[in-house]
């Protein structure tokens, strides 16, 4: 593994080896409170040129990208990612999601083309399983059998079943009050939980100062930079499934900045090998009642709103990973919208019984955030757009009870259920 990939400090710009387990950089981390987004967040960087000039080689084209892409894809894109060997990955199918063209809503027709990339069918029922796997795989590479995490529910559930697939052991610690649905889902996976009484921030830094006294392998977003290397592999997936070309925007729901920062990292992979030309519109949704990212954009000085969202998985205080994300968000060109819980949630309804995909709030965020583009004109006549979802309702039923009213029983017979149906339908 030595030398196939080096990391970058996104702010300072020193690189680091990869011979052996990084987190931060050594130098800016020594900035950091806990009142501010961490300094010192790596980036994964490999040797693109000798890459395609090897690919190029190999498929006896120089010129084409679309051959050196093929042969990526081929090889599970294993030259571009963090570990010696697909066989290190679980067994489990991670990736590889549905991505589902929607032509209508509510019976009105688009003047575009609408993508839905579902990452609820992971194996774990979020789009967190990308990261989980690439971090289970180097940890099975370097004999690390302890794997720790900080979790609403999403990452920790994710990194138990993969864990379990792959006879690892996985801690996780978790705000007490993260959804049941989501401690139960890590429990039976056979992981250890650690309640937090506390907030989801509050996990994080214990975790992370367990991981110091205990010396585990820590699995944490925007602080182990492996993590946004499987969160990347969403856009190479997208680039194949829409036949090598780019959609012109993609909606991505945010919180700690981790995923929207996955996404931009894997075009941006492709832009730097030469595949792509440049980087598709990506739109940052967040929720009105945790939008820390947005607001601090264009701030000299990052200030943090206390966060109260519907959409558990996105609520965050402070975001681990805004610097990173914001480089990209402002180099990039993307664009930026609030959504308040109300809109989620009836965005969630929209998409459930018009698509039949019953998305949870925070992956419901970024389908609330196209809807309002859509009712807005601001998507382009024939353009390309996706939705990012990145995780199953299922995960969260008490988030929707509001908006439903299942009936009282009937009678078992059927003058009753005709009198039911005259009066529902």
């Amino acid at each position: 593994m030595l030398n196939k990939f080096h990391y970058t400090c996104i702010d300072c710009g020193k690189t680091i080896e990869s011979s052996k387990v990084v987190y931060l950089c050594d130098t800016c981390q020594k900035q950091n409170s806990e009142t501010q987004p961490p300094y010192g967040v790596l980036k994964t960087e490999y040797n693109y040129s000798e890459i395609r000039a090897r690919l190029s080689l190999v498929c006896g084209d120089t010129d084409k990208g679309d051959n050196i892409f093929n042969k990526l894809e081929n090889t599970g894109f294993i030259d571009i990612l963090p570990i010696k060997s697909a066989q290190s990955l679980p067994n489990l199918k991670v990736g590889n999601t549905p991505l589902y063209k929607i032509s209508s809503i509510n019976n009105t027709d688009f003047e575009f083309d609408l993508f839905l990339k579902d990452d609820s069918q992971n194996p774990t029922f979020s789009f967190k399983d990308r990261a989980s796997a690439i971090v289970s795989a180097y940890a099975k590479e370097n004999n690390i059998d302890t794997i720790v995490a900080a979790s609403t529910g999403n990452a920790g559930s994710s990194l138990a079943g993969i864990c379990a697939s792959q006879k690892q052991r996985a801690i996780i610690f978790v705000p007490a009050n993260a959804p049941k649905a989501k401690l139960t889902q890590i429990m039976m996976y056979g992981a250890q939980i650690v309640p937090i009484a506390g907030t989801y921030d509050n996990a994080f830094d214990l975790s992370i100062e367990a991981t110091k006294k205990y010396r585990w392998y820590n699995r944490n977003t925007a602080f182990n930079p492996l993590t946004i290397e499987g969160k990347k592999t969403v856009s190479f997936e997208l680039f194949s499934q829409l036949n090598q070309t780019l959609p012109d925007k993609i909606f991505v729901p945010v919180g700690d900045g981790v995923i929207i920062s996955g996404v931009y990292k894997g075009f941006e992979d492709l832009l730097n090998l030469g595949i792509i030309n440049k980087i598709p519109v990506i739109v940052a949704v967040q929720s009105t009642g945790s939008n820390n990212i947005i607001n601090n954009l264009h701030n000299k000085h990052f200030v943090s709103t206390p966060s109260k969202t519907i959409a558990d998985s996105i609520s965050v205080d402070i975001p681990r990973n805004f610097r990173m994300a914001k480089k990209y968000l402002l180099d990039f060109a993307g664009e930026t919208i609030s959504v308040n819980d109300v809109q989620i949630i009836a965005a969630s309804k929209t998409l459930s019984s018009n698509t039949g995909i019953f998305a949870e709030p925070a992956a419901a965020t970024a389908f609330a955030g196209f809807l309002n583009y859509y009712k807005n004109n601001k998507l382009k006549k024939d353009s390309k757009n996706v939705v990012l979802l990145t995780g199953s309702g299922l995960k969260d039923l008490n988030a929707v009870q509001k908006i439903i009213d299942i009936p009282a029983s009937i009678k078992p017979d059927i003058s009753s259920v005709e009198k039911f149906l005259s009066e529902k339908i």
